[in-house]
């Protein structure tokens, strides 16, 4: 069997000779096999350093996110550390203006710095200094020093105090008691289901506490008469008014003006029937009586 080959020809020199080189036919598929080999071989090579490119580009975002994720927490920390300073000191200012006040201190309010602080600390916290804070706005605070409310009692007594139809609504002499009396008009035993304020016609009668105007009209023997919802199931009622100066439905403030002292209805003279009612039962008013008007926009304690 003839072995089969490739004859290279190759010229030499100007004088044109040629030399044949012959190849065996084996050789030339060792020639082709070692470059495929090398080929695959180099693709490997450049395939391996783009991975490691790749990672390594990799491994240097991850370290950024890492300094950037420790910087974070740094901060969060810094934030979490000044935030408990921050609670500790409104906690430490609630104790020191409870303590003022004589509110009942709470325990869980006053934190040092290094104590881990909860969320339901902080939120107690700051409900107190808002609570505190709404207290002063509204004049509950002044309200309930004006009562004595001054130990031993928190803002929520001194709100309870605030919204109590504590204010004299006419000032004057109590000329008819609360309870079993002589009826002025028959000389009959009969109930009184409020008290009578002496005052001079047209003197202004003005609101015990916040509430709203439920009834402003005429009402058989009480006259014109006004009757206000505090809230609660509390009501007070005004009899044998001159003059109205609300009407039904509208809210009112302490001190603002109801109506004017008159003598309508089943009336001896100018006065002003003033009754508080608890779930619709009359109770004596002169338990609340605690405040009078000392002056434009202010109370002081009355008899």
């Amino acid at each position: 069997m003839r072995k089969r080959f490739y004859i290279l020809f190759v010229a030499r020199g100007n004088d044109g000779q040629l030399r044949k080189i012959p190849i065996p036919l084996h050789y030339l598929y060792v020639v082709i096999v070692g470059a495929v080999i090398g080929g695959l071989s180099l693709t490997g090579i450049a395939s391996s350093y783009l991975r490691m490119v790749f990672k390594v580009s990799q491994f240097d975002q991850l370290r950024t996110e890492k300094e950037e994720l420790k910087n974070r927490y740094s901060r969060l920390e810094q934030v979490a550390t000044e935030r408990d300073i921050q609670v500790a000191s409104l906690g430490s200012l609630a104790g020191e203006v409870s303590s003022l006040y004589g509110l009942k201190p709470d325990p869980g309010l006053v934190a040092t710095a290094s104590d881990h602080i909860q969320d339901a600390q902080i939120n107690s916290s700051l409900d107190q200094l808002y609570a505190l804070r709404t207290s002063a706005l509204t004049g509950a605070t002044m309200t309930g020093i004006s009562l004595g409310l001054t130990r031993n009692v928190t803002t929520a007594d001194w709100a309870r105090a605030n919204s109590a139809p504590n204010l004299w609504p006419v000032e004057g002499p109590v000329t008819g008691s609360f309870g079993e009396r002589i009826d002025p008009f028959n000389g009959e035993g009969a109930f009184h289901s409020g008290i009578d304020i002496g005052s001079s016609l047209g003197q202004p009668v003005i609101a015990p506490a916040d509430g709203m105007v439920l009834f402003a009209d005429f009402m058989g023997g009480y006259g014109r008469a006004v009757i206000v919802d505090h809230g609660r199931g509390i009501t007070t009622r005004y009899g044998h008014l001159g003059n109205f100066a609300v009407a039904p439905g509208q809210h009112v403030q302490r001190g603002d003006i109801l109506g004017y002292v008159g003598l309508s209805g089943r009336s001896t003279g100018p006065h002003l029937h003033y009754e508080v009612r608890i779930n619709d039962t009359p109770v004596n008013p002169h338990k609340y009586l605690r405040l009078t008007v000392a002056n434009v926009g202010g109370f002081s304690a009355g008899s």
